[in-house]
């Protein structure tokens, strides 16, 4: 490694459940195909606060694990084998990498690696099962690693996975046809990715729903062409009554409430597809009788996978989608613990909050 790189940093570790704690830490040293980066962004996403609360399986031991999984940065060192990123190189992460040997990862479905959470094998799941981004510096494997264009801010880099998502998910439903008519439930930062993707990808009508006018006005400045909020109105009816009775083509459940979960069925017209993308934790009652005979599809989705943050980061860097309107809040790190409640309360309308390790 270089000698400008110091043998120590500050990092945000988890000693118990939520007991996260800024403290010195020795920076990493990259391995076989790793790079050390140093980390300019590092974004706050929901699941987040449920790892430091309650701790993740197979995640390091207490007193050794950084959280962490939406962040960006500027490659210091490169470890062996190492040729297709360079020492300078700005990059975006995704943070799952598959053992690589697995009947998934064989088959391109590297996020529901069959070895999750066994280091052993080579599977790495940055955040959760492997030191994350909330540091100074990281350590990745070049699998999980994305040029950024000069184009594109670091802080905007960092939310390519909130993208990838969403497009990834629309992969796993059988895409989206240019035309077509998408409900998403839910304007947290998922569900405003979801609706610019799905505009720039061709979409001629987006109804957006949620419980926070807020957000729902943010969505509406992002491209929503009917924005409904369900406190006030009917979704499944307004649904309906913007697709001549119909319903609509695809629905993207964002929110992961059971209540959205029901609704998503409702809203469909006969041969429609369902994207559940929302991470729900209550378990849902849907009209089954519906989805049956209408023949509806669904399907799930976790994480960014099939390198989707490679075409996310491309729609970024061309415009096509932004990341700034949703960036609320910056601290640096060390006031993470300020940022996490401020992204937990939603303070000052919080939406998506940056944690900048170097400034």
């Amino acid at each position: 490694m270089s000698q400008s790189i110091p043998q120590t940093m500050r990092a945000a570790v988890l000693h118990g459940k939520s007991d996260w704690r800024l403290q010195d830490y020795p920076v990493p040293t990259p391995g076989p195909l790793e790079v050390l980066m140093k980390v300019y962004a590092c974004s706050i996403c929901g699941t987040d606060p449920r790892v430091i609360r309650d701790g993740w399986p197979g995640m390091p031991p207490f007193g050794s694990f950084i959280p962490g999984h939406e962040y960006s940065g500027q490659i210091v060192a490169i470890g062996p084998g190492v040729t297709d990123f360079a020492v300078g190189d700005r990059v975006a992460i995704e943070s799952h990498k598959g053992c690589g040997h697995c009947l998934n990862c064989k088959q391109g479905r590297y996020t529901i690696c069959l070895n999750y959470g066994k280091p052993e094998t080579g599977h790495r799941h940055y955040g959760f099962t492997a030191n994350g981004g909330y540091a100074q510096y990281a350590v990745n494997h070049v699998s999980t690693l994305y040029h950024i264009s000069d184009s594109v801010a670091y802080e905007e880099a960092a939310l390519v996975t909130t993208a990838a998502c969403v497009h990834f998910a629309l992969d796993n439903v059988g895409g989206l046809l240019g035309g077509e008519t998408v409900a998403v439930l839910g304007p947290g930062p998922i569900g405003l990715m979801g609706v610019q993707l799905v505009k720039a990808l061709g979409a001629t009508k987006v109804i957006l729903t949620g419980t926070r006018h807020e957000r729902l006005d943010v969505g509406k400045a992002l491209g929503a062409d009917v924005i409904v909020n369900i406190h006030e109105q009917d979704a499944v009816a307004v649904a309906k009554a913007e697709t001549g009775g119909l319903g609509v083509d695809l629905v993207l459940e964002c929110s992961g409430s059971p209540e959205a979960a029901a609704q998503a069925i409702e809203m469909c017209r006969r041969g429609a597809r369902i994207s559940y993308i929302g991470d729900p934790h209550v378990m849902a009652t849907i009209n089954l009788r519906k989805f049956v005979l209408d023949d509806l599809r669904a399907a799930g989705v976790r994480g960014e996978g099939m390198a989707d943050c490679r075409r996310s980061l491309a729609l970024l860097a061309a415009g096509k989608i932004v990341a700034k309107p949703m960036i609320t809040h910056h601290f640096p790190l060390e006031e993470v613990n300020e940022g996490l409640q401020t992204f937990i309360q939603r303070k000052g309308g919080a939406l998506k909050v940056v944690i900048q390790p170097n400034g």
